[in-house]
C-alpha cells in the first residue's frame, strides 16, 4: 500500500530504535548503494512522476529494514514531503542526478534519518517522567519541560520551514507513546495543545512554546 510509504503516518512502534536494530558499516553501505542503484528513476520519470518516482526505493528500504525507513527522504522544507529533518536530501527533482552519485546519497539520507530517531529515543529516555501509579499523578512540570524541549529541537532540526509543525506534533505523540499513553489519547492531547498555534516558516517564540507546553501538561493530566 502507498500509505505504508508515508513517513507522516509512522508511529513510535514503527520507529523505536530499541525494537528495530540497524547497523550499517562502510562495506554494508556500499552494498546497499549497489542494491538501490537499479531502483533509481531516470530524469524522465522524475519529471513525469515526481512524487511517486522514488517509491520503488522506499519500498525496498521498508522491506529490508522496516517501516521506519520510509522517512529516509523526509527532507527539510518543501522537498518530497514537507517539514522533515533530513538535510542531505532535497527532493527527487534536485537530488536525483547520476546513479553513481545518487545511490550513496540515498544511503547517507537513510543514515541521517536513523540518527534522528536514535537521538529522539535518547531524549525521550531523559525527559520521561518518573514512574507513578497513574499518569495524572506525575508533576505537570515534567510534561511541560518535555514539550518545551521537544518543540524546540524539532523546530531547530526542521529549520521551522514549510510544514515543520506536522513532524513536531508527531514527535510529541511519539513521546507520549513512549511514556505509555495510547495513540488515540496522544493524538487528542497533542491536537488540543498545539492545534493552530504553529505555522510554516515561523519558529515559535518563547511565549507560544510556554503556552503550548502548559496546555500539553494540563491536557495529559485531564486525559490520563
Amino acid at each position: 500500500m502507498v500509505s505504508e510509504l508515508w513517513a507522516h503516518t509512522l508511529t513510535w512502534a514503527d520507529v523505536d530504535p530499541r525494537q528495530h536494530p540497524f547497523e550499517l558499516d562502510a562495506e554494508a553501505a556500499d552494498e546497499l548503494a549497489g542494491l538501490v542503484a537499479p531502483l533509481l528513476p531516470g530524469p524522465e520519470a522524475v519529471e513525469e512522476h515526481r512524487w511517486r518516482s522514488l517509491d520503488p526505493v522506499t519500498a525496498f528500504l521498508v522491506d529490508r529494514y522496516g517501516r521506519w525507513a520510509c522517512g529516509w527522504n523526509w527532507s527539510v522544507g518543501e522537498g518530497d514531503t514537507d517539514g522533515g529533518v533530513v538535510g542531505v536530501w532535497c527532493c527527487a527533482s534536485h537530488s536525483v542526478t547520476t546513479t553513481d552519485a545518487t545511490a550513496p546519497l540515498v544511503v547517507e539520507a537513510l543514515r541521517e534519518w536513523r540518527d534522528w530517531l536514535e537521538d529522539l529515543a535518547e531524549r525521550f529516555a531523559a525527559l520521561a517522567p518518573p514512574s507513578a501509579p497513574v499518569v495524572s499523578a506525575v508533576d505537570p512540570w515534567h510534561w511541560e519541560r518535555a514539550c518545551t524541549r521537544l518543540v524546540t529541537v524539532v523546530a531547530d532540526r526542521t529549520q521551522a520551514e514549510s510544514g515543520w509543525y506536522g513532524h513536531c506534533m508527531q514527535v510529541l505523540e511519539w513521546f507520549l507513546a513512549y511514556s505509555g499513553i495510547d495513540a488515540e489519547r496522544a493524538r487528542e492531547i497533542v491536537k488540543s495543545a498545539v492545534g493552530g498555534r504553529f505555522g510554516s516558516w515561523i519558529a515559535p517564540d518563547v511565549v507560544v512554546v510556554d503556552a503550548v507546553s502548559t496546555r500539553f501538561a494540563r491536557t495529559v493530566g485531564r486525559h490520563a
